[in-house]
Order: C-alpha cells, then sequence, then structure tokens
C-alpha cells in the first residue's frame, strides 16, 4: 500500500510541476518573435481537420535578417544546425500565433528540412538535428516527428536551411 501511495504521489508531482512550452521556452531563454508576411503568393499555415501544415521557413533573426549561404562551403555543420535551431522558433512562432497557445499542439508529425549545400556534402541529418532537437526541448515526446533531411543547390533568398513540417492539434 506504501509503494502505491508513493507511486501515486510521484504522478501527481511531476504532473503539478510539468512544464508548459511557453515556460520551456522561458527558461530556454527564447524569446518567439513576430511572424512576417510571407514572401511570396501563399500563407504560412493550412488547417485541414486537425492537421495543420506549415509552409517553409527559414532562419530569420530578430534584425530580420536570414543566415545565408551553403552549408560546405561558407557555412559549417554548427553554423548550419544553428540557422536551423532559429528556423524552429520562426515556426514555433508561426504555431502560437495561429493556435494562441503551444500546449494545444498535440504532436508534430513530420518535418522536411531543406539544406542549401555544395554537392559533396553530406551532413544534412546533423544540419536539420538543430530544428529537431529544439522542438524535443521544448515541446517534450510531442516534439518527436518523422523527417527528411535533404540537399538542395539553392533556397529563396540564399537562405541556408528552410525547414517545412506538419503539426497534429487539439
Amino acid at each position: 500500500m506504501k509503494a502505491l501511495m508513493l507511486f501515486l504521489s510521484l504522478l501527481m508531482s511531476s504532473a503539478v510541476f510539468a512544464q508548459t512550452p511557453e515556460q520551456k521556452l522561458a527558461e530556454l531563454k527564447i524569446t518567439l518573435p513576430e511572424v512576417p508576411p510571407a514572401i511570396g503568393s501563399y500563407v504560412d499555415v493550412r488547417r485541414v481537420g486537425n492537421l495543420l501544415y506549415l509552409s517553409g521557413k527559414g532562419p530569420r533573426n530578430a534584425n530580420g535578417e536570414y543566415i545565408i549561404g551553403k552549408l560546405g562551403q561558407e557555412l559549417s555543420v554548427q553554423q548550419g544546425y544553428d540557422a536551423a535551431k532559429l528556423t524552429a522558433i520562426n515556426q514555433l512562432a508561426v504555431l502560437k500565433k495561429e493556435l494562441g497557445s503551444l500546449n494545444k499542439v498535440k504532436q508534430i508529425v513530420k518535418v522536411n528540412g531543406y539544406v542549401n549545400c555544395t554537392a559533396v556534402f553530406s551532413d544534412q541529418p546533423k544540419v536539420i538535428n538543430g530544428f529537431s532537437d529544439l522542438l524535443i526541448q521544448v515541446l517534450g515526446e510531442k516534439g518527436r516527428h518523422a523527417r527528411t533531411a535533404l540537399g538542395t543547390n539553392a533556397l529563396p533568398l540564399n537562405m541556408a536551411v528552410e525547414v517545412e513540417m506538419i503539426v497534429e492539434v487539439e
């Protein structure tokens, strides 16, 4: 009986102390930016039932500038990882704007990451890990997802990375 009571109290305390995604962002000292207007003839997000399809976003910093360049030429794997992490922050901003709260995210279903790179660069998964790792840090198990990481010879505005995703919501 004591073991059952201990288990129940641990279970209840973990639920009480569970952090919301917004609290986790604050702990990580991450502020979500304003979502800028789309740079083409598209919308940032389209809802179909309980799925959100997010258009590709890139690594736009607080000054409105993109991290640009080719991986394997001007940028290192670490710089690409950081660019992908910044892109995840920008996509979380799109989700927050659409949903009002990141608590409404049931799970990240699929991520497609594109890396602007040279023909011989082959570390695309390591670069897009920056995106995936941040989602998991902020959303926990809800942030784990299926993923594709591809290299391409060019991206809009010479962005280092571009990432799109599919999200299931409550």
